[in-house]
């Protein structure tokens, strides 16, 4: 039984998933964090939520930290006779920007540091992944930095087929990228993003993405600006969601023009970020082109986090 008077406060950060060719491997952690803060208190539990989200997000046990939480307590054989949950969340729902993988990902580390921290770096992003069904997001929300990541072949799944082993690497970019990330007051679904994509591409396409994300990898790390341009160009998922982005090619063509070293749909959307120098006009430029489509949108400067989840615990 965990001891009543201990209280964790995780910072977790926001994340973007896919950087254009890297579709379903890649992710970026971003400095916009949300607060999550655990307490044990002996008797039932209680959900309290400040900023995105607060009139939406649920404050019972299907709440997504909730349910990270209760797993991580379930497998790891632990028990807790109560506990109180505040978050203060300033990732937006629905963007593009990692805020499920944030909650997810936030909720297992704060669990983990409460119950005595069972579980390794790895096995929580394995429960992480089983729980949020995106890699990308989950390991760069709990790692930080850029990270590729792929599932090991032959590795073993669950009934559902989820993957329960995976391979990772991460780096953390040079300090002068700056990510304009631009907001619209829409949101897109994950699951609508992902039922219009085909279930097969071209081999010519399938290369395509190939070289830019080897490409893209190596001059993220390496602060290969100019590489950029080409190596954020898709085939495999943009083209098809675009009808769910209005004005999603003008924006990245714009954003180049603006002086951008390229820009790519954060996640599934519908936001869209452009990597640039400090005082690129990138994201006005594109927040523009949202307004011309009949949607308004706000441009958020952020830089890639360095770090990941990270959880202090003190006593009441």
């Amino acid at each position: 039984m965990i001891n009543v008077g201990r209280r964790v406060v995780v910072r977790v950060p926001a994340s973007v998933a896919n950087l254009g060719s890297g579709f379903d491997a890649m992710g970026m952690a971003l400095n916009l964090y949300n607060l999550i803060e655990l307490e044990e208190t002996g008797d039932g539990y209680k959900i309290e939520i400040t900023g995105e989200g607060d009139q939406v997000l649920p404050r019972d046990r299907s709440n997504l930290i909730a349910q990270a939480i209760d797993r991580l307590f379930t497998v790891t054989s632990r028990q807790i006779s109560g506990w109180r949950l505040h978050t203060v969340n300033n990732i937006p729902l629905q963007s593009g920007l990692g805020s499920s993988a944030a909650a997810i990902v936030g909720g297992l580390v704060a669990a983990n540091a409460m119950a005595g921290y069972p579980l390794s770096l790895k096995q929580i992003l394995t429960q992480a992944i089983a729980l949020e069904g995106h890699a990308d997001n989950a390991a760069a929300a709990l790692l930080g930095g850029v990270v590729v990541i792929v599932p090991e072949e032959n590795a073993a799944t669950d009934d559902n087929g989820a993957t329960f082993s995976y391979l990772y690497s991460r780096f953390n970019p040079p300090a002068d990228l700056v990510v304009y990330t631009v907001i619209p007051a829409f949101t897109v679904s994950t699951s609508l993003a992902r039922s219009i994509l085909p279930e097969q591409v071209s081999l010519k396409d399938a290369v395509f993405n190939l070289s830019r994300v080897a490409m893209l990898a190596m001059a993220l790390r390496d602060g290969e600006w100019d590489k950029l341009g080409t190596a954020l160009q898709d085939r495999i998922h943009q083209p098809y969601r675009a009808q769910l982005v209005p004005g999603l090619e003008e924006m990245l063509q714009a954003a180049l023009l603006a002086g951008a070293y390229g820009a790519f749909l954060g996640g599934a959307g519908p936001s869209v970020a452009a990597l640039g120098p400090p005082g690129s006009k990138a994201g006005e430029v594109i927040r523009k082109i949202f307004i011309a489509h009949g949607n308004e949108a706000r441009v958020l400067e952020l830089q890639p986090s360095p770090q990941g989840a990270y959880a202090e615990i003190s006593a009441l």
